[in-house]
């Protein structure tokens, strides 16, 4: 009796006062019955790795061509180091703390089979499976980080033995060798990883469900590569269901994510359901968001009273970014935004800067020509696998305040502190909702929706993640960036604090291919001054121009620059 008391005391420990999450009808609640919309951040990039986030995609897209470029410069050694170390900055306590204080109340992981388990080539003995505790240790890791940061952590297996599917990027698909759907021993054996994930984390509450097959993007029988034409998915339901029944042999608790075909979207074929603690996962990219680009979801919920979850989408702008999360509250979806890091990266709540010597790598391997020394490679290699210390990265707190702030508050804050008397950069706008901070014509990529409007938002991809454009600048005096690309009508907002009530004189710094004109105003629409702008010859030759007796009330004023002309570059304003 006492060892019995002991036991329900620990279970109680471990679920009654915990967040266990099940379904319930078309919602996921916690173990009180209480809605979550989890509200999540994917940390792709860190033990999967995709070319455009190394900037390799033009000549190494899946990961496995990515290691052997590195070992071609630095050898199989020199790679193994180069990896330890990305592994082991790539995601720390000090990232999950962040995730946690940003907002954010879970985390999926996209998972790479060899971090767990040996390909099928590699077995001593085949179909026996060679356990690695490499990638257990370092999910253990992320669950505690998890647990002490009260967030859920959803398993997700991204790349899988054999890879899932014709976007070979996405899972590490080596073509050369038998996919997931070719082999019934990587089928095999992606169960049986499966069932040991889940024997390791059935009494872990934070564990947040188990995401069982990413992105499946395979032509059955459709004449599409990537599945969004199959009409039954019959082989990708069967195996779904296999992974199933032997993560319940186990684990009796813990939710099931499936994936569509198509990247994960296409479920036609569906079997009935077969289990009753499942939701639907879909991923949505670079389309409108309105309800009609979700329906379908929506629809599948519907109809199987089961819960929907957006397991991946981002890589847009902030405008995007805020209408989607208003959409997925409308509708109490919950979601997972993508990726974590990367390097030179705007759309993403962290920056990974790049160097100038890995830039050099980047060009041998583009364009050949000398091959840099051994340890030239070395060295710039583990500069940017250092790089990739949270310490180390640009937070972006403008994508930071789409995602939370911007999603109910229509109001402005201060991109910096700005006192004047003082110079105040043209980058540093202030943060806010388009229309209410600034305004720009192209500020969203809807290119899924219509091909004509691929966009990058930001042309100049640099520092800001909203329509404005801003590149890298040569000046003189700089804060290393300018707006630039500006068109008639567009605008932008600085909130300034003016240590007396006073008039002040105004010197901006511009240039410009022809004469234009710009307007001052009040956020309210008060002018204060036009002021014309003579041509400077070429784009990045910067003049200054004064205005006189633009009257500042002590403390807050909010200041707009309004474009009456395109064509426009701003480098900064200084107040006197």
């Amino acid at each position: 009796m006492k060892r019995t008391l002991l036991l329900t005391a620990f279970l109680l420990s471990q679920f009654g006062t915990s967040q266990l999450l099940k379904t319930s009808g078309k919602k996921i609640v916690n173990d009180k019955g209480e809605n979550i919309q989890l509200k999540g951040l994917g940390l792709g990039g860190w033990m999967l790795q995709e070319g455009y986030m190394l900037k390799t995609a033009d000549f190494a897209g899946p990961q496995y061509q990515i290691k052997e470029k590195i070992a071609g410069l630095i050898g199989e050694d020199g790679m193994n180091e180069f990896y330890k170390a990305y592994l082991k900055n790539g995601i720390t306590k000090q990232d999950i703390d962040f995730l946690a204080k940003a907002g954010f109340n879970s985390i999926r992981l996209p998972m790479h089979y060899n971090l767990y388990t040996l390909p099928i080539e590699k077995e001593p003995v085949k179909g026996q499976d060679t356990w690695l505790e490499e990638g257990f240790t370092m999910t253990d890791d992320l669950l505690q980080w998890c647990k002490e940061n009260k967030i859920y952590l959803i398993l997700d297996l991204h790349a899988a033995p054999g890879g899932q599917g014709n976007d070979a990027n996405i899972s590490d698909n080596d073509k050369s060798k038998p996919s997931l759907w070719e082999s019934e021993e990587n089928q095999r054996k992606t169960i049986a990883l499966w069932k040991r994930l889940a024997e390791r984390y059935k009494n872990e509450p934070w564990i947040g469900g188990y995401d069982i097959i990413n992105e499946p993007n395979i032509n059955f029988t459709g004449k599409n590569p990537n599945g969004t034409d199959e009409m039954s998915n019959a082989p990708l339901w069967k195996l779904q269901k296999d992974i199933t029944t032997a993560i319940r042999e186990v684990d009796k608790d813990h939710v099931i994510f499936i994936e569509g075909n198509g990247w994960g979207n296409n479920y036609n074929g569906l079997i009935p359901v077969w289990d009753d603690n499942m939701a639907f996962s879909f991923h949505k990219y670079w389309n409108n968001n309105d309800d009609k680009t979700i329906q379908f979801a929506l629809d599948l919920r519907e109809k199987h009273n089961m819960p929907i979850w957006l397991g991946e989408t981002g890589e847009n702008s902030n405008v995007w970014f805020t209408e989607l999360i208003q959409l997925l509250d409308k509708h109490n979806i919950g979601y997972a935004f993508w990726p974590m890091k990367k390097i030179d990266n705007i759309a993403g709540i962290t920056n990974v800067k790049t160097t100038p010597e890995y830039e050099k790598l980047l060009q041998y391997w583009k364009n050949g020509g000398e091959k840099p020394s051994r340890e030239y490679a070395r060295k710039a290699l583990m500069q940017i696998a250092d790089h990739y210390k949270f310490d180390n990265v640009e937070v972006k707190n403008d994508v930071i305040d789409a995602l939370f702030r911007q999603v109910t508050d229509t109001t402005t804050q201060p991109f910096k502190h700005h006192v004047v008397p003082g110079r105040v950069f043209a980058s540093d706008y202030d943060l806010g909702r388009m229309g209410s901070a600034y305004l720009d014509k192209d500020f969203i990529n809807l290119w899924v929706s219509d091909p004509a409007k691929r966009s990058e938002w930001n042309s100049g991809q640099q520092m800001r993640n909203d329509g404005v454009d801003i590149y890298l600048c040569n000046d003189k005096i700089t804060n290393r960036y300018y707006v630039g690309k500006t068109e008639a009508g567009e605008w932008l907002q600085y909130t300034v604090m003016a240590k007396a009530d006073k008039n002040y004189l105004f010197q901006i710094r511009y240039s410009s291919k022809k004469a234009s004109k710009i307007k001052l105003e009040t956020a309210s629409g008060k002018p204060l001054a036009t002021i014309s702008l003579s041509p400077t010859g070429k784009k990045e030759h910067w003049n200054t121009v004064s205005v006189k007796n633009i009257h500042l009330k002590k403390g807050e004023n909010k200041i707009r620059i309004l474009f009456e002309n395109d064509g426009v570059n701003l480098n900064y304003f200084e107040v006197k």
